[in-house]
């Protein structure tokens, strides 16, 4: 029997639950944070990719697929593909009128995505976290969390290997009495902070939960409130980076800045 992947789990999930909303979000969470495998027309070129246009109906798909070996078994012969993040992809689309095939005929995730929905999705992915100043008074054990929020954040901090080393949650009193929650990261790399933030920022929208909040601030070693956030917080070990692979030179969308132009 094939493994089943964190794909086909999440779309599992959300099919056995057709009214649950945060069921359908993390499945949208998946495929944003998955490694997807891009049908394309013909070999890229330079960060400039051709996808394979498939008209179904009135309406114009891109095929995707989670594993190598999917795409291998949907196209029975040798074709070019890019591998891309979701995210990467669902950028790309976006306002091109195009949606996404994913795993068609070869998974049970198998799903065809309108482009009113890859919209939806590069949109939301887009939305910034809002910077503020204000002055921790005082930290305590994190409460009143919902769990749905808790494991929504644990998940999507799995996806930041090698962005920062740990991050510890708690409840903060900042001067003035206002209350709330916020997650300080520690050993972050420089220059990650604001994809760190970002993906905060996703996991309180695909975690379900309205209006959810949280305070994201970045702390060195030295610093006192580092050390008062580890005695009271709930840690969460971020992974280390694996090594890459050695290539000749970078894949289109490799770079969640600079996704791949869409020709």
């Amino acid at each position: 029997m094939t493994e089943l992947t964190p794909l086909d789990q999440a779309h599992a999930a959300m099919q056995a639950a057709p009214e649950d909303d945060a069921a359908r979000l993390r499945f949208y969470e998946r495929l944003a944070d998955s490694e997807l495998f891009l049908l394309l027309a013909r070999e890229a070129e330079g960060d400039t990719v051709e996808p394979d246009l498939f008209d179904l109906g009135d309406a114009r798909f891109v095929l995707v697929f989670d594993r190598e070996d999917r795409l291998a078994q949907f196209a029975e012969r040798i074709v070019p593909y890019a591998a891309l993040s979701g995210r990467a992809v669902v950028s790309m689309l976006a306002g091109q009128g195009i949606g996404l095939g994913v795993n068609l005929q070869v998974a049970p995730s198998e799903i065809l995505i309108p482009a009113e929905a890859v919209d939806w999705l590069s949109a939301t992915l887009d939305a910034a976290p809002r910077e503020e100043a204000a002055r921790p008074q005082e930290f305590t054990a994190p409460s009143a969390l919902p769990e749905e929020v808790l494991t929504a954040i644990d998940a999507k901090l799995a996806t930041a290997a090698g962005f920062a080393r740990n991050a510890y949650l708690a409840e903060v009193t900042y001067e003035g009495g206002q209350r709330g929650h916020i997650l300080g990261f520690t050993g972050a790399v420089p220059g990650a902070e604001t994809a760190l933030a970002t993906a905060v920022n996703e996991a309180l929208v695909f975690s379900g939960v309205p209006a959810a909040t949280l305070d994201v601030v970045f702390l060195s070693d030295s610093d006192p409130a580092a050390a008062s956030l580890a005695r009271v917080g709930l840690r969460f070990d971020i992974p280390e980076r694996e090594v890459p692979r050695t290539e000749e030179r970078p894949a289109p969308g490799s770079d969640p800045d600079a996704p791949p132009i869409l020709r």
